[in-house]
């Protein structure tokens, strides 16, 4: 289909366009396939509704569900569930080019730039290269994460469920994509059944984390090992921003939440919870015991998100942390935003803006309509909205009780949070153009 557009429509079509239709194809395929008989436990069609929500959710590695994975879907079901968060997790795009480049096809200037779009890559050059990486880069780890995981479930369900787990939660985790396999023992009860694992709980945090940094900072980490100065400015901001974003959460939830578990279990719970937050989905304690202040916390860091280039969705760590330093700017007076002696763009702090409005509006509005329709309160409902959009897959319980309105919302925030806000922008509105003249200028007041 890539080569199709590239061939057929390449005057008509562009790159954002062709991303936005990629996604819609892989879930209005994976939702005709889930419909089928062959993928559920009972033998009998899922109405279309049921599995192209369950679709939508599996390719924008989101995690929320209306039907149990594990109970639910037969194991061809969770199959096509796992392919969804593998080819969503990595970019639609990036697996075309990678069968284009395995079948000897042509890779040209428009199909790097499709690439380079969809994966906000800084430069063309380069593209067909880095698709080799990104595949190299998530099997490896995707492996390592199996095998880690494999001891545990292999003691718990047998060797070979204990495969089939151990990858399921390696690609699902990676991915940031929060499905589980654990409805077995309770329905809908993620990974709460292991709160008192640290090693599981260690494992999927670190495998969480490694795929919501992004590629390009894992190619920065290849190319330049320990030698952080020579990273870009883009992979710095990275690394710093996420870490903040793990550890003062954590401090937060370890001072104000869990107060009833023991030590140990407290401090991994209250990691675990700043990481999964950020568009894991995850959870290992019952989120519904948590306080409102604790709660809102989650909402904020679930709407951040991961990192640009990476199988995360959200706002994105950069977006925050440009926003912050921006702030600072104004703060100190100063006309240029700074960070690690570079100058961030003024293009690259105004679509940061514009990320942060789009996110604000569609998941306020959306939690307020849903509160409306459903007659629940409002901080559910936005906890539940800033899951969608953010592609976490957290819940406070209610998703699977919707109406088709709320849960026709949930589908559009999915889609929007994994696609990104500026590309459907982009897909949606032509470009200007560039105009050498500019209006009059006239200052006015602000704040």
């Amino acid at each position: 289909m890539f080569h199709f557009f590239k061939r057929k429509k390449r005057k008509n079509v562009t790159s954002f366009q062709v991303i936005i239709i990629s996604f819609l194809a892989l879930i209005l395929v994976g939702a005709i396939l889930l419909m089928l008989p062959v993928s559920s436990v009972h033998g009998g069609f899922t109405s279309f509704f049921d599995a192209l929500f369950t679709a939508t959710s599996a390719t924008c590695v989101t995690g929320l569900v209306v039907k149990d994975t594990a109970t639910y879907w037969s194991g061809f079901g969770q199959s096509v569930i796992l392919a969804l968060i593998q080819i969503g997790g990595m970019g639609v795009i990036t697996i075309g080019l990678a069968v284009m480049r395995a079948s000897g096809m042509k890779i040209g200037l428009w199909h790097r730039s499709t690439m380079q779009s969809s994966i906000a890559a800084p430069h063309v050059g380069g593209m067909v290269r880095f698709t080799g990486f990104i595949l190299k880069t998530t099997i490896i780890i995707e492996v390592i994460g199996a095998a880690l995981l494999f001891p545990v479930f292999c003691m718990d369900f047998g060797a070979a469920k204990g495969i089939w787990l151990s990858v399921f939660h390696s690609v699902s985790a990676f991915c940031n994509a929060g499905f589980d396999l654990l409805g077995e023992r309770e329905q809908f009860s993620s990974l709460t059944s292991y709160s008192s694992n640290s090693y599981l709980s260690s494992v999927i945090t670190l495998l969480i984390i490694a795929g919501g940094i992004g590629f390009l900072v894992w190619n920065d980490i290849k190319t330049f090992k320990f030698s952080v100065k020579r990273y870009s400015l883009q992979s710095k901001i990275v690394l710093v921003t996420t870490l903040l974003l793990i550890v003062l959460p954590a401090l937060a939830f370890f001072i104000n939440e869990f107060e009833h578990l023991p030590l140990q279990e407290r401090i991994t719970g209250s990691l675990f919870q700043s990481v999964t937050t950020r568009t894991a989905g995850f959870n290992t304690l019952d989120l519904t015991n948590m306080h409102e202040s604790g709660i809102s916390v989650m909402i904020v860091l679930m709407l951040v998100g991961g990192s640009p280039g990476s199988t995360a969705g959200g706002m994105k760590t950069v977006t925050f942390a440009v926003l912050f330093l921006s702030a600072i700017t104004v703060f100190r007076r100063k006309k240029d935003v700074q960070c690690f002696k570079r100058r961030v763009s003024e293009d690259t702090v105004r679509s940061a803006g514009v990320v942060f409005f789009m996110y604000l509006v569609l998941f306020f509005a959306s939690g307020v309509i849903i509160s409306r329709a459903e007659h629940l309160p409002i901080l559910t409902c936005l906890f539940e909205t800033s899951s969608a959009i953010g592609t976490v897959g957290l819940t406070l319980g209610i998703t699977a009780k919707l109406s088709a309105l709320s849960k026709v919302i949930l589908m559009l925030l999915m889609f929007f949070g994994r696609v990104g806000g500026l590309t459907l922008i982009y897909a949606a509105l032509p470009s200007s153009g560039s105009s050498k003249s500019r209006q009059p200028l006239e200052d006015i007041s602000i704040g």
